[in-house]
């Protein structure tokens, strides 16, 4: 899937933004899809403020917009068309290539709407703290689902950052991680700017956050975190419904006891 000149950008910077994913008619239908399921989300009580909480400085956002990011996690578990998306024959190609394995398993996905105007920045921060894994195989795949710049609160990485390993988490929430903003201020930070449909694969290691959205448009984002089958979670933590579905190869770990044949993962997302 992935040139040669990709795969050496992916290992220098910790990230690779691709054209070629998915087709347009693919994006629309996750587009539509998506948008559904939000729209049925709006008729219940569920809580869906994905807004970044703790004690970090929440630079560049005016007062009184009442900011917020709308989110809701395991897509896979509202429509079909996002599970036919997790086992996507090129998106699994891209993964593998990166990740350097032919078995890959599903960690969660979630989806994040920044509204205009008032869209959420999320400080800078590394996946690790979240869920650390004794290999460090861990890749988000994050797909735009529109056009995604400064302005509506786009990605902000500092590439080559994965190399460093993990960083001190500063965070006061147990729930939120962010590390030192002095240190990794989103100022200075690299816009990593994607157009609709475009797919950005980085590493959880990899330093990163989001720009406030202050345009007038709507930034709406779907997120695939993936782990390789040889690897281990460090620590049981932000374990999600779906978790450790094998989407390539496969996974010799699964458990093949019949005893435990009806026993769930316990979600705390």
């Amino acid at each position: 899937m992935l040139t040669d000149e990709q795969k050496q950008f992916y290992a220098e910077n910790g990230y690779v933004l691709l054209d070629d994913v998915f087709s347009k008619e693919e994006v629309d239908e996750i587009s539509r899809e998506y948008d559904s399921v939000f729209a049925r989300a709006q008729g219940t009580n569920s809580q869906m403020d994905g807004t970044w909480t703790g004690d970090w400085q929440r630079d560049g956002m005016p007062d009184g917009r009442n900011f917020t990011v709308h989110s809701i996690h395991n897509l896979q578990f509202h429509s079909a068309t996002f599970m036919r998306m997790l086992v996507h024959q090129r998106m699994m190609e891209a993964c593998s290539d990166v990740m350097g394995t032919q078995n890959i398993l599903l960690h969660h996905t979630k989806a994040h709407v920044k509204p205009p105007g008032r869209g959420s920045p999320y400080p800078m921060h590394q996946d690790y703290h979240y869920f650390p894994f004794r290999h460090d195989s861990m890749v988000a795949v994050f797909i735009h689902l529109d056009d995604s710049d400064v302005e509506n609160g786009c990605l902000a990485v500092y590439p080559g950052s994965h190399k460093l390993g993990p960083q001190k988490d500063c965070s006061s929430d147990p729930g939120f991680h962010h590390l030192d903003q002095e240190q990794f201020p989103l100022s200075k930070a690299s816009a990593l700017e994607g157009r609709r449909g475009q797919v950005a694969i980085f590493s959880y290691l990899l330093i990163h956050g989001s720009y406030p959205n202050l345009s007038e448009r709507t930034r709406r984002m779907l997120l695939v975190q993936l782990m390789a089958a040889e690897d281990e979670p460090l620590k049981m933590m932000h374990v999600s419904p779906g978790q450790g579905l094998c989407l390539l190869g496969t996974n010799s770990r699964a458990d093949t006891d019949i005893r435990r044949r009806h026993q769930p993962a316990e979600a705390t997302d």
